[in-house]
């Protein structure tokens, strides 16, 4: 049997069709590829800090910002009006402080008067209690000298007088001693009482700290009258109009962060041995099939959210029928950190694409950080 030359070329062709299908699938099962990826970006939500008319609208739905750019201006006179507030209100402090702050000194002089007045007393005390001494003294020396002759009466009595005269003067002393003692006191007491009611003196005092606080706080009020983008990116969904009621901590807009971008790629799990962070990564988007988008394996996720087991009728788990014949591998998102994108790809959250994981490519990725576990 005689083959011909066009059964041979036949036959080549086959074979050469047989060894690309071969070697596309060898290279398929080598290196995960998946077309269930997504771009992803961080979402900011804009939320104001304070409530107020709306008086300002700088910028459109979809625009374009720059961080720290305008977004909308809430109207600040009533904010401006309660910084006065605050600011008279600090001043006022500042005065009753001011004057509670002399009582306190009036009140420590009271107390070092009365407590000089003590010491003035006892001093006297001392004082007559030397001359009681001497005029026991000399009364004892003249009842001696008396029998003797060597003296008179009236010298006996005059002495016999000046020991009473200063016995009386040390009870009278005793006295002003403790007057001067209630007195200090009750200059004490009247200290303590004004010292607590002023506080702590000088910056520490909290009553100009609590006026302090409530003027950087209406100054923050103000400041957040003013919302500016947190960062650069788009603004989208903005349903914000000129007169609207701005509701603080209601987020009225969002932005997508345009220096955040990667994508989440969906690998089956059989496929996740095969994967490691740093992996080299090739991103073809559909909507830009002609220009793949060099990226790498950033990190892959720990876990996903479990269908089965969750609390239904009377708190029992819901499990969901399976047939034993089929059993589907569950998908785990891989994140991919992208390079270099070109400027005439125009990244969306949302728009879907395809990734291929170039397996064992961590250690001669240069840009790619260290494989983490």
């Amino acid at each position: 049997m005689v083959i011909s030359k066009k059964h041979l070329t036949s036959a080549a062709v086959i074979l050469i069709a047989m060894l690309l299908v071969v070697l596309k699938f060898r290279h398929y099962l080598v290196n995960p590829w998946t077309r269930d990826g997504q771009v992803r970006a961080d979402v900011v939500q804009i939320t104001p800090r304070v409530s107020g008319q709306v008086v300002q609208l700088a910028v459109k739905n979809n625009q374009l910002v720059t961080k720290g750019d305008l977004l909308f201006q809430i109207d600040p006179r009533s904010f401006e009006a309660a910084l006065a507030q605050a600011r008279a209100q600090l001043d006022a402090t500042g005065d009753s402080y001011l004057a509670e702050e002399k009582k306190v000194r009036a009140a420590e002089a009271q107390v070092r008067e009365a407590r000089a007045a003590v010491q003035q007393a006892r001093s006297a005390v001392r004082a007559l209690d030397a001359e009681i001494v001497k005029a026991a003294a000399e009364l004892e020396r003249q009842r001696q000298l008396l029998p003797q002759r060597a003296t008179s009466r009236r010298l006996l009595e005059a002495a016999k007088a000046s020991f009473e005269y200063a016995t009386q003067q040390k009870k009278g002393a005793e006295a002003q001693v403790a007057e001067a003692l209630a007195a200090q006191e009750q200059a004490e007491a009247g200290f303590e009482e004004v010292t607590a009611a002023l506080g702590a003196l000088g910056a520490q005092n909290p009553s100009i700290r609590a006026a302090r606080a409530a003027v950087q706080q209406a100054e923050l009020n103000l400041e957040y009258t003013s919302v500016t983008a947190p960062v650069s990116g788009y603004v989208t969904n903005v349903d914000l109009r000129l007169g609207d009621q701005a509701v603080a901590n209601h987020a009225e807009m969002a932005m997508v962060n345009t220096e955040s971008y990667w994508v989440d790629a969906f690998f089956r799990e059989t496929f996740l041995s095969k994967i490691t962070a740093g992996d080299r990564a090739i991103v073809t988007l559909m909507a830009y099939p002609d220009q793949p988008i060099q990226g790498y394996v950033e990190s892959i996720g720990w876990g996903i959210s479990q269908q089965n087991g969750a609390a239904g009728t009377d708190l029992l788990p819901n499990v969901s029928p399976t047939f034993e014949w089929i059993r589907l591998a569950q998908r785990v998102p891989v994140r991919i950190q992208l390079e270099d994108v070109p400027e005439e790809i125009i990244l969306r959250v949302g728009i879907t694409g395809s990734v291929l994981i170039k397996s064992g490519s961590a250690e001669r990725s240069k840009d790619a950080p260290a494989p983490t576990p």
